[in-house]
């Protein structure tokens, strides 16, 4: 005898269900990792694949980067003059131009600012800037907020369970449809 198979809309729709709950679990796990290497090891850059994502908060770097770009920053050991690095300074993350590199200190200044930093130690460095996307940072910072964590766990809730109380509403309706054409049949007997 042959299983039955479902139809072509209710394996996709349970794909995506299945998708959209991975998406946000990644989501929620990213941000749990995260705020543990923050909190517990003082790293406010982890790069646990080599790569790691930051937000720029303040406009020193206009014209090139502006508060709430999200930078996308490869961690690396060749700096040279001209990079975008980003280093932490004390508790948080620092993102400005290399203008000079000497006895294992670099320094660095903002594209807008008139004054270089202080030189640091080459291994404060955690990495060279590879690509940003303009805003992203404030969608990201969104999304990290207790209140938008709740809020995207709420709409994957209801983007997965709405459709799915349908679909059995549906399937009870025609179930009872069913079974009330049996008993109407055996009536008739």
């Amino acid at each position: 005898m042959k299983k039955p198979t479902k139809p072509a809309g209710v394996k996709w729709k349970t794909f995506l269900r299945r998708v959209l709950l991975i998406v946000c679990g990644t989501i929620l796990g990213i941000n749990v990792y995260l705020a543990n290497a923050r909190s517990l090891v003082g790293n406010q850059l982890p790069m646990p694949f080599g790569f790691g994502a930051a937000i720029v908060l303040t406009g020193s770097m206009e014209p090139t980067f502006s508060a709430g770009d999200l930078i996308v920053v490869k961690e690396t050991d060749v700096v040279a003059v001209d990079d975008i690095v980003v280093y932490q300074d004390g508790s948080s993350l620092v993102v400005h131009r290399v203008i000079d590199i000497a006895d294992g200190t670099i320094t660095t200044q903002g594209d807008a600012n008139n004054v270089s930093d202080a030189p640091i130690e080459r291994s404060a460095v955690k990495g060279t800037v590879q690509f940003w996307i303009p805003y992203a940072g404030s969608v990201v910072s969104l999304i990290k907020s207790p209140v938008g964590t709740i809020c995207l766990i709420a709409a994957a809730i209801a983007l997965v369970e709405i459709p799915h109380r349908k679909e059995k509403e549906k399937d009870d309706e025609e179930r009872q449809k069913i079974i009330d054409e049996i008993r109407r049949l055996k009536d008739e007997e």
